[in-house]
């Protein structure tokens, strides 16, 4: 495959320009976007087992991540603030040391089965205090942090994404095993993945210390 080059012919690079592209933005659309979690609001992140967290570091470079848990694992604390909880990880630690570099986040809320997301952003500010860590214990194990977000916007997300995309119709759904597991991709990427019956071994491993290590 040949590298890609942009052809700067068509590259818009000014907001004047993007906007001529489209339609004016409607008045329902640039109203919808609040400055608080009403309670249409909170009602969604209490049904959402997963967001996305998005986070800059100091220089703009980006990164999301996915977050998931039960339902209702994030904490409406009150209109202007929400705590996630920061469950065992990789410990590369990317969304965390973004957050201490540059506080500005957006979450991405999704309920199974809603078309819908939620989209907030606001700052974050990494908290160790245990009153508040042990109200978010799973299996009687309460987390090293949590990540306090002072919201700024919230506004819902219509659903022509999911509907396009099919996510949860179950007659679009991918068969797993049409692509490697996630042990072999990762050594085939570094250290290059041993031979089959190793690798059913390493896959064996992988899903034990899923089972050990999710709390």
């Amino acid at each position: 495959m040949g590298a890609y080059k942009i052809n700067p012919e068509f590259v818009i690079s000014d907001e004047r320009t993007l906007r001529s592209q489209f339609s004016e933005l409607s008045p329902l659309a640039a109203k919808k976007c609040l400055s608080a979690l009403d309670r249409h609001a909170q009602d969604f992140i209490k049904r959402s087992p997963f967001l996305c967290l998005g986070t800059q570091n100091a220089d703009g470079k980006a990164d999301v991540s996915p977050r998931g848990d039960p339902a209702g694992f994030v904490k409406v604390l009150d209109p202007q603030t929400l705590a996630i909880p920061d469950r065992p990880g990789n410990n590369r630690l990317d969304s965390l040391a973004n957050i201490v570099a540059n506080p500005n986040v957006g979450l991405l809320f999704l309920v199974p089965g809603f078309d819908e997301t939620l989209r907030v952003n606001g700052t974050a500010t990494l908290v160790t205090d245990p009153d508040l860590l042990k109200t978010m214990s799973v299996r009687d194990r309460a987390p090293k942090l949590a990540i306090v977000v002072s919201v700024s916007e919230v506004f819902l997300h219509c659903a022509k994404a999911f509907r396009r995309s099919h996510l949860w119709d179950p007659e679009h759904l991918q068969d797993r095993s049409e692509m490697p597991s996630l042990s072999r991709i990762i050594l085939d990427q570094t250290t290059g993945a041993p031979n089959d019956a190793e690798m059913q071994k390493l896959d064996a491993e992988l899903e034990e210390t899923y089972r050990k290590t999710l709390y």
